[in-house]
């Protein structure tokens, strides 16, 4: 048996079947371009496979070495990797600078860094293994750009030729002289490999007069040029000083420029990553490191919290409630899996989890509402009374007593909600119930809200809080 097969089958003993069987046949039937930096959001509709399972597989191959996980920083405007990182911790909090378009940006978890896998070499050794020996096209698409980039499976160089000048592979040392008919517009031309890029505003009167550009690539990286010029010949002048290759590449930044590299697709985000749970039960300690705070721009946070349970250990006794609250967790960490959450943390018997959206944070407390009713009524007795407060915001993701965390004004405010609520209430910001996809959970679920006004402590100013009863 192959070391590939030995890990598939152990794969087999964990992960959802039909998602195994999807990634064994990718890892051995697909070419290997399909094997670099996989959006496994995208593999999963291609496959028909449900998402949050398949994002589960994927982790669980990644975990006995058959995938290797990236962590890639992208530029929110062109979907360039700006940075590769084998693990979240290597991220930067400060800004990335894109070349290719001119922009600083502090990463945001939410949409600038994605996660994407690789087949690991001992599984099968494809050619972005090294990346320096890939086709020039084939670096952009496999090295270059972000898997939410949907380029054109096939027929990629042609595609690229449609909106490009020239483009020349330039060894360690050597030289190139480029002879170009400039048309007017917007040209740029961008080394990928170290992200070097010159800027040329082709404008007014088309010249007879031969123009020279000349750009050297070294070692220090310079910030982005711009120069001005007229449409007409241009002789670009081309120099490596770097040791490892380099691939200028002259664009044409136009409509059809848009059309082939505008086009984007859904890809795994960080943020969705650190909200699910199987990620957050595999590396639960692993994540960040103790200094680093990384932004995230929206996520929803729920807290719940049982009313009454010093009584309800002094009423039923140590061995009965132990066992009713185990209950009441196991199911509660069910319902927020399912909604495609995770569970953070749990103080005492209290629980805080995560969701990616506010419609999922409201059905999934509805839903644990629900599931208390049900367990009270099969133990004849009002024992479990649940307080659930949601609230939706940005935030920081931390490390927090060497355990991923998130730190920040929402998290404050949707354990202030929380607090607020009385037995079997769910209260929510207007932030929560304003969100278009939550009120239709409300009416799928025949709910009426009854508002509210509440001073929170740490906030300035008065709340509106809804409750849904």
């Amino acid at each position: 048996m192959s070391e590939a097969q030995s890990l598939f089958a152990v794969l087999r003993q964990s992960a959802d079947g039909d998602c195994v069987a999807a990634l064994e046949r990718l890892v051995r039937d697909a070419p290997d371009r399909q094997l670099a930096r996989i959006n496994v959001i995208d593999f999963a509709r291609h496959e028909g496979l449900d998402e949050e399972r398949t994002i589960a597989a994927f982790l669980q191959a990644a975990q006995i070495g058959l995938l290797d996980m990236s962590w890639n920083v992208l530029c929110p405007s062109c979907s360039g990797v700006l940075d590769a990182n084998t693990s979240l911790k290597s991220v930067r909090s400060g800004e990335y600078y894109c070349a290719f378009c001119n922009l600083n940006n502090e990463p945001a978890l939410d949409d600038m860094v994605e996660v994407s896998f690789t087949v690991n070499p001992r599984v099968r050794r494809i050619a972005a293994h090294s990346p320096d020996q890939l086709p020039l096209w084939e670096y952009y698409r496999q090295i270059f750009w972000g898997r939410g980039v949907d380029l054109p499976e096939d027929g990629l160089e042609a595609a690229m030729q449609q909106i490009t000048l020239d483009a020349v592979e330039l060894p360690p040392g050597e030289k190139a002289f480029l002879s170009l008919q400039l048309p007017a517009g917007f040209v740029i031309v961008l080394e990928p490999v170290s992200h070097a890029a010159q800027f040329i505003n082709v404008a007014g009167e088309p010249t007879q007069e031969r123009q020279n550009v000349t750009l050297v690539y070294n070692n220090l990286r310079a910030p982005t040029g711009e120069i001005s010029l007229r449409p007409g010949t241009i002789r670009l002048s081309l120099e490596n000083r770097t040791t490892v290759r380099a691939l200028p590449t002259v664009w044409v930044v136009d409509d059809k420029f848009l059309a082939v590299v505008g086009k984007r697709r859904p890809f795994l985000t960080a943020k969705r990553l650190l909200s699910n749970q199987t990620f957050r039960d595999i590396y639960r300690t692993d994540t960040l490191d103790v200094d680093q705070r990384l932004k995230i721009t929206s996520l929803t946070f729920l807290f719940t919290d049982l009313k009454g349970s010093t009584e309800l250990y002094e009423r039923v006794g140590d061995l009965v409630a132990f066992d009713l609250v185990r209950e009441h967790f196991r199911t509660l960490n069910e319902i927020v899996a399912a909604e495609g959450g995770a569970v953070v943390k749990t103080i005492g018997d209290a629980v805080m989890a995560t969701f990616l959206t506010p419609d999922h944070a409201l059905s999934a407390a509805l839903r644990m509402r629900e599931a208390m009713r049900k367990l009270n009524d099969t133990h004849g007795r009002e024992d479990l009374l649940l307080k659930i407060g949601i609230h939706e915001g940005p935030c920081l993701a931390v490390n927090l007593n060497e355990r991923q965390d998130y730190f920040g004004q929402t998290v404050n405010i949707a354990s202030r909600v929380q607090g607020l609520a009385q037995t079997r209430s769910i209260l929510a910001t207007a932030a929560v119930i304003n969100n278009p996809k939550s009120a239709e959970v409300l009416s799928n679920d025949g709910q009426k809200l009854l508002a509210q006004s509440h001073p929170l402590r740490g906030v300035a100013a008065e709340m509106a809080v809804y409750e849904i009863p």
